[in-house]
């Protein structure tokens, strides 16, 4: 729990002073560069060394990373310095979670049977954007067990269109009903 309480403020520390400086897209451009490097288990290993000193590794990541905000470039260093670089992606999902809340969007969660096209994500998107009143990005997975239809998930709210749902439904109808 500490880390997750951490890790919003960071990134709402990071958030507040990019904003002030007009460097939201610069930063986030940035966090994206180094959720990339996070992945590679051996960098992380290398980062968190006790015995490689903080230069060595401030020049490591200045080489990977090139070019990148000065606000992401020295959140980096702080984490790398307090041994909490593992903590990066957390703070990651929370400053997208804030940058999100900043530009009136809400993500949504949302399983087909088959892939949805740009038209079907547009139109889930609308239905889904008056739910909310916010624009909605779908993030969309596909469950071929849902059989057709669809089940959202936005903010705390379950939303299911399934034929799955609808014929378990029926099933406890007739069941009931004999």
């Amino acid at each position: 729990m500490v880390k997750i309480t951490s890790a919003k403020r960071y990134a709402q520390a990071v958030f507040e002073l990019a904003l002030e400086r007009n460097e939201l897209e610069s930063l986030k451009k940035g966090f994206d560069k180094i959720i990339e490097l996070t992945k590679d288990e051996d960098l992380m290993l290398l980062l968190e060394n006790p015995r490689l000193p903080f230069q060595a590794k401030k020049d490591i990541l200045e080489t990977k990373l090139g070019e990148l905000n000065t606000l992401a470039l020295n959140l980096i260093f702080l984490l790398i310095q307090r041994g909490r670089i593992r903590m990066f992606p957390k703070i990651f999902q929370e400053f997208n979670s804030i940058l999100d809340t900043h530009y009136g969007i809400e993500r949504a969660k949302v399983i087909t049977a088959i892939p949805l096209d740009e038209d079907w994500k547009e139109m889930i998107s609308r239905q889904l954007a008056t739910f909310v009143n916010r624009k909605v990005l779908i993030d969309s997975k596909i469950d071929t067990e849902i059989i057709g239809g669809f089940i959202a998930r936005i903010r705390d709210k379950l939303i299911d269109a399934s034929i799955r749902q609808k014929l378990e439904s029926l099933k406890r109808n007739l069941i009931e009903a004999s």
